[in-house]
C-alpha cells in the first residue's frame, strides 16, 4: 500500500469518526430539546395556568400533558386555554377536547381565549371548556371534516410508471393515488366523513346546549366571526385576552390580580436550530405518510 493511500485512508477514518460524533451529538440534542421548562408568572393573587394551543393540530401530547399537570395542582385555581389554530388532526383534537372536559368536570374551570382563529379542530377543543371568549374578529366555527386524496394515475402513466396491487378485499386500496377512485370508494369515504362529522355535531350540540337542527344548519364548514358566533350560541361572550384572564379569575373566585403562570421551554441556540430543522422534516414526513387523513381543519387558513 502506497504512502498516499495510507494518508487517504487515515483522513477518511478521521472524517468518519467526526461524522459519527456529530451525529450522536445531534441525536442527543434533539432528544433533550424542550425537556427543560421553567415558569413565568405575573400578579400577586392565586394562580391561573396558561396553556397555549397554536398552529395546525398534529399532536395532542404537549397540551394534554399540561392540562393533566395543572388539573392535579391544587395551587392552580383555573386554566386559561389560549387557542389560535385552524384545527388539524381529528384524533388529536378529540383527545385535547376530552382532557379539557375532564378538567372542567373535576371542578377546575377552563376558560378559552380565542385569538385570530379557533376553527374546526380548534373549536372542537374549545367546546370542552367552561366558558368561551372570542374577539369580535376571531374566526371560529368551521364545523366540518375534510379528507383529501392525491390522484396521480395519469401522471404516473405518462412517465411510464405502473403499479400492481395485491389485496385481500376490494376496498383495501381505496384512496390509493395510483388508481382512479371508484364510485364505491367515494361512497365508502363519504360514510367515514359523515360519521366523524356527526361526532363533531354531537359535541357542539351537547356542550353548547343547542338544538340539533340549529347545529345541522351551522355545521356546513362555514366560519363565523366572534360577533356572529356569540349571537349563534357557539361562543359565550366577546372579549380580549385580558378579559378572559379576569373571567377565569371571577369564575374561580380569585380576589385581586391573579398570578398567571405558564411553561416556557428553554433551549440553547443549537438546540433551537436542530429542533426547528427536525420539526420541519418530521412535519413533512408525517404529511406524506398520513395522506389521506381526515381533518378538522379550516382550509381557508392555508
Amino acid at each position: 500500500m502506497s504512502k498516499s493511500t495510507k494518508w487517504f485512508l487515515a483522513i477518511l477514518g478521521v472524517l468518519a469518526a467526526i461524522a459519527i460524533v456529530f451525529t450522536l451529538v445531534m441525536i442527543s440534542l434533539v432528544k433533550n430539546a424542550g425537556e427543560r421548562t421553567d415558569t413565568v408568572s405575573s400578579g400577586s393573587g392565586e394562580k391561573i395556568a396558561l396553556v397555549e394551543l397554536k398552529g395546525v393540530i398534529t399532536t395532542s401530547e404537549d397540551v394534554v400533558r399540561q392540562l393533566k399537570k395543572y388539573r392535579d395542582q391544587s395551587s392552580v385555581r383555573a386554566i386559561l386555554l389560549r387557542i389560535d389554530s385552524p384545527g388539524g388532526g381529528v384524533v388529536a383534537s378529540q383527545e385535547m377536547y376530552e382532557e379539557v372536559r375532564k378538567v372542567r368536570e373535576s371542578g377546575k374551570p377552563v376558560v378559552v381565549s380565542m385569538g385570530a382563529i379557533a376553527a374546526s379542530g380548534g373549536y372542537y377543543v374549545a367546546c370542552g371548556a367552561s366558558y368561551l371568549v372570542a374577539n369580535r374578529g376571531t374566526l371560529t366555527g368551521s364545523i366540518g371534516v375534510i379528507s383529501e386524496f392525491l390522484q396521480l394515475q395519469e401522471l404516473l402513466g405518462k412517465i411510464g410508471v405502473d403499479f400492481k396491487t395485491i389485496k385481500s378485499g376490494k376496498l383495501k386500496d381505496a384512496g390509493s393515488s395510483s388508481r382512479r377512485m371508484t364510485d364505491e370508494d367515494q361512497r365508502y369515504f363519504q360514510q367515514l366523513i359523515d360519521n366523524v362529522h356527526a361526532q363533531f355535531r354531537h359535541v357542539v350540540q351537547t356542550e353548547r346546549e343547542l338544538d340539533s337542527l340549529a347545529v345541522v344548519s351551522l355545521a356546513d364548514g362555514r366560519v363565523f366571526t366572534g360577533e356572529q358566533a356569540v349571537a349563534l350560541g357557539l361562543v359565550d361572550t366577546l372579549g380580549t385576552y385580558e378579559d378572559a384572564v379576569q373571567i377565569a379569575a371571577d369564575i374561580a373566585g380569585i380576589e385581586g390580580e391573579p398570578t398567571l403562570i405558564r411553561e416556557r421551554k428553554t433551549r440553547s441556540f443549537w438546540e433551537s436550530v436542530v429542533n426547528e430543522a427536525t420539526h420541519e422534516v418530521a412535519a413533512a414526513a408525517k404529511d406524506a405518510l398520513d395522506w389521506p387523513v381526515m381533518s378538522f381543519r379550516f382550509t381557508g387558513a392555508e
